[in-house]
């Protein structure tokens, strides 16, 4: 079985397993990136099992572990203990959330020196639920999102579950913003702002952790799925 799939130059996803919230089952998926230095750049990191590990360990050296938003956060212990030497990156609120976790850095709107040229981001605020870092590695022209964009398959919610996936606009023919997210942006200035940012990024593909990646027109298929916040 194929754990590690190469989706763009020096860049790989792995699925993981399907997670419960409230009764939804959410695909999960994380992606590596292998840096100019030969480190890898461990994003939105699944659960680490046995096969996964010798994937990512025959692609190069785990030196940075990267959480993308507050709510990413149940597999960091076991990657940090596996990889000890990595640096821990957290986003905005999740030191707080996870003060067992000890991290090692902060994320912000500029990319670390360490990966910088390499992979772009942005803080993108404004939101009750949460505050995404979202990235863009150059190599690959792939722009990396976590819960912002999201797409159920139908066939894992059933009864009313299935209603109300399909009300918040989880469950569709492509990913979307879900509805409770776009109600959540009260700060609309701040997303609109770091929305620019992420359309002006020379986009060729979209990786999201919960839904089926857009491999072609990523520049209109990234204005679809954020027409209403640019009304």
């Amino acid at each position: 079985m194929v754990v590690l799939q190469q989706f763009g130059h020096d860049i790989w996803i792995a699925g993981g397993p399907n997670l419960a919230v409230a009764g939804f089952h959410y695909p999960t998926r994380m992606a590596v990136v292998r840096l100019a230095d030969g480190g890898l750049f461990i994003w939105s990191p699944v659960r680490l099992t046995e096969e996964l590990r010798a994937g990512v360990e025959a692609l190069g050296q785990v030196r940075h572990i990267v959480a993308p938003n507050s709510l990413h956060h149940l597999f960091l212990a076991e990657w940090k203990q596996a990889y000890p030497a990595a640096v821990l990156h957290a986003p905005p609120g999740l030191r707080k959330r996870r003060r067992d976790l000890g991290f090692d850095a902060d994320l912000a709107d500029a990319p670390s020196l360490d990966w910088a040229g390499q992979i772009d981001q942005v803080v993108m605020r404004g939101n009750l639920i949460t505050t995404e870092v979202v990235f863009f590695h150059v190599e690959s022209g792939t722009v990396l999102f976590t819960d912002l964009l999201q797409q159920i398959a139908a066939e894992l919610v059933s009864g009313w579950r299935a209603t109300i996936a399909k009300l918040d606009l989880m469950v569709g023919p492509e990913p979307s913003v879900p509805r409770k997210f776009r109600v959540a942006f009260t700060g609309r200035r701040a997303a609109r702002a770091a929305l620019q940012r992420i359309l002006a990024w020379p986009a060729e593909k979209v990786l999201m952790a919960h839904g089926t990646p857009v491999e072609k027109d990523a520049p209109a298929f990234l204005r679809r799925a954020f027409a209403w916040l640019l009304a």
